[in-house]
């Protein structure tokens, strides 16, 4: 048993494996993991039902056992415009707030649907997790930094 937070194997695994630079794609119940990822990815089910597990439950967990250096979120193409909101995607506030916690220097870069799922097929995609992440545009991808010697 573990005193972290973090507790599942598979994940565990895959973050030991990965380095600098490395790359860990959290996505909501829509997103194409298993043609949208690479092969070499890790890919986790964590998509038990509508709702559960939600990406900013995955965000926070994650948070506490990488340093992260850099965020990037998927914002809707221009040519969808039927969202239930104005301005910015209701979820970014939420992983906004989350990563602050870990680095308050840390923005969310944004990067256009289509070009995101273009992004989430790289090769420095180490951890692909989906859950069951309802709320439009819950998809993130985290930049795993270095651990300084004193952490």
């Amino acid at each position: 048993m573990l005193f972290t937070e973090l507790t599942h194997p598979q994940i565990i695994g895959a973050l030991a494996a990965a380095g600098h630079g490395s790359q860990i794609l959290i996505t909501d119940a829509n997103f194409p993991v298993s043609t949208a990822t690479p092969s070499t990815a890790t890919r986790v089910y964590l998509n038990l039902r509508p709702g559960q597990v939600s990406a900013d439950d995955v965000l926070a967990t994650l948070l506490t056992a990488a340093p992260i250096e850099a965020v990037h979120v998927m914002e809707p193409s221009s040519e969808f415009t039927t969202l239930d909101h104005k301005g910015e995607v209701p979820i970014f506030d939420i992983f906004r707030d989350l990563v602050k916690k870990q680095n308050d220097g840390l923005e969310l870069q944004k990067i256009e649907r289509f070009a995101f799922y273009d992004f989430a097929r790289n090769q420095n995609v180490t951890l692909a997790i989906q859950t069951g992440e309802t709320r439009l545009y819950g998809n993130i991808m985290l930049t795993i930094g270095v651990r300084h010697p004193k952490e």
